[in-house]
This record gives structure tokens, C-alpha cells and sequence, in this order.
């Protein structure tokens, strides 16, 4: 499957749909793809090979033909624009915007990784490592945690980080971070990034009592939504955690560590049981 981001040209999205189509059925035709989006086959063998632009009546077919959805949608209709607009300035501006809707780099947790997910404080140590400008103080570091940890904790914490490649020693002995941001998938890790987010959700209801409301925002909502709202959220929610992650690369001078954790769940069975 193409990834969206991986896409310059939008004309590149209709000619992978079209080409992998054809491959899994060969007896599929211009004519064919060209009933779905509402355009003669000439004109849609016209526009595969980039020598015309879509009308503007096929976008929304031909977006809901390749099953494009939130950003990926949104990033179609950017190089549309761009391709047709001929204000240098105005290009310029839909390429910024298209760049921005890309994910951030992202590093893939590898089992000897699953080490990292095992106790909370070992990502805060890593953290806390960029707003020491690289400068690992044990002591300094397990006073700072909140709530505090052993300089023995922290020392681990540090060698761990060393070992699995999540910090490298520079020349002048300071660390610097790398691959800031992880993912896991499989079951086995997909326990310990439960077992993770149990550990950073008790300390967000410990933060109520412990952290000054002036250095914290905690906020609930209790909602009634149906399917689709239900499915809406969670992706504004997905795409906030993106636009939260870009905006701390932006981060030129950090200054503290912060944790940002959402939870959003059922509190009650739908009517008749039904989930």
C-alpha cells in the first residue's frame, strides 16, 4: 500500500490505485476507474500520465476511491492545489502546509528495548538528559523526579539507556538522545506498554495531591457520542499526539520534563448490553 507522505505529485496516487488494480485483476480498465471517479477513460489515461489535472467534480470520488481519510484526504487536496496553482508564493505556502502533515520520525522498540518500558522513570531519565544539556548528575537527576528515585535507579537508568542505543556519548562526554520517539506492536510488547501506561496513569492521579496546579493542567470530560463521533475522537486524538510531538522537535531550549497522558474510554455499556 503507498503511503500518502511518500507521495509528491497527487496524479502518483491514481496511478498506483491504477496499477495495483490492474494487478490484481487484469482485466481491469481505464474505463473502469474512470465510472468510479466520473471522468471518460481518455481523460483518466490523460491524467495518469500527468499530461491533465482531475476536474474539480472527480476530487471527493476519487479521494473516497483511495480511501483517503483525516490527513491523508487533507494532503490530497494540498497537492492538487499545488499542482495547479502557477504564484510561486502561493506553491511555496501548500508545500509548507503538505511537509507539516507528515509524521515525525518514528523508531520501531525492539525486544532488548522492552527493558525501557519497564519502569516509568527510565524515560524521564532519558528526558531529563536534554534539559541537562547532557550532563548526567546522578544525585541531581534522582532529586528532580518527581516523585524522587535512587541515584542507583538513575545510574541504571543510564547505562540501559547506553546499551540499548537510546543515547550516545558524545566526543566532549556529554549524552545526546537518539530517535526520539518509539513505537512497539506484538503482544509481548504490547504488555509492557500497558503495564507503562498503567505506571504513568497512577502518577497523573498522584499529581492532583503531589504538583502545584499552577504546573500542571488536569481535566476531565464525560461525553455521550455515537459510532462515528466515537471513531472521529480517537482520530483528533491520534492526530493531537502528532502535532504535540512536532511541537516539542520545535522545542529549542527545553527546560522540564513534562508527561501528557489521555485516556479515553466507556463508562457505560450502550443500551441493551451492546458495546
Amino acid at each position: 500500500m503507498v503511503n500518502f507522505m511518500d507521495i509528491a505529485d497527487y496524479r502518483d496516487f491514481l496511478k498506483a490505485y491504477y496499477d495495483r488494480r490492474k494487478k490484481e485483476m487484469p482485466l481491469y480498465s481505464y474505463r473502469m476507474m474512470g465510472e468510479k471517479i466520473g471522468i471518460d477513460s481518455s481523460y483518466l489515461f490523460r491524467v495518469l500520465q500527468k499530461k491533465q489535472h482531475l476536474p474539480t467534480h472527480a476530487i471527493p470520488s476519487a479521494k473516497e476511491m483511495l480511501g483517503l481519510t483525516g490527513r491523508a484526504a487533507e494532503y490530497f487536496d494540498i497537492l492538487v492545489a499545488c499542482s495547479q496553482t502557477k504564484d510561486a508564493k502561493k506553491k511555496a505556502d501548500l508545500i509548507e502546509q503538505a511537509l507539516a502533515l507528515r509524521d515525525v520520525e518514528r523508531k520501531s522498540v525492539t525486544d532488548s528495548e522492552l527493558c525501557f518500558l519497564s519502569k516509568w522513570w527510565i524515560s524521564v531519565v532519558r528526558a531529563y538528559i536534554e534539559v541537562a544539556g547532557g550532563i548526567v548528575n546522578e544525585r541531581e537527576i534522582a532529586d528532580a523526579l518527581q516523585p524522587k528515585v535512587t541515584e542507583t535507579q538513575v545510574k541504571e537508568a543510564v547505562e540501559l539507556l547506553k546499551s540499548l542505543g537510546l543515547v550516545t556519548r558524545l566526543a566532549s562526554g556529554k549524552l545526546k538522545l537518539s530517535d526520539v520517539h518509539l513505537t512497539a506492536s506484538g503482544s509481548e510488547k504490547s504488555k509492557a506498554v500497558r503495564a507503562f501506561q498503567k505506571q504513568v496513569l497512577s502518577l497523573a492521579s498522584d499529581s492532583l495531591e503531589n504538583i502545584p496546579v499552577k504546573d500542571r493542567d488536569v481535566s476531565t470530560l464525560t461525553v455521550a457520542v455515537d459510532a462515528e463521533c466515537f471513531e472521529d475522537l480517537k482520530e483528533m486524538l491520534k492526530e493531537f499526539r502528532r502535532l504535540v510531538q512536532k511541537r516539542v522537535d520545535e522545542s529549542a531550549h527545553p527546560d522540564r520534563v513534562m508527561q501528557l497522558s489521555m485516556a479515553f474510554f466507556p463508562v457505560a455499556k450502550s443500551p441493551g448490553g451492546s458495546k
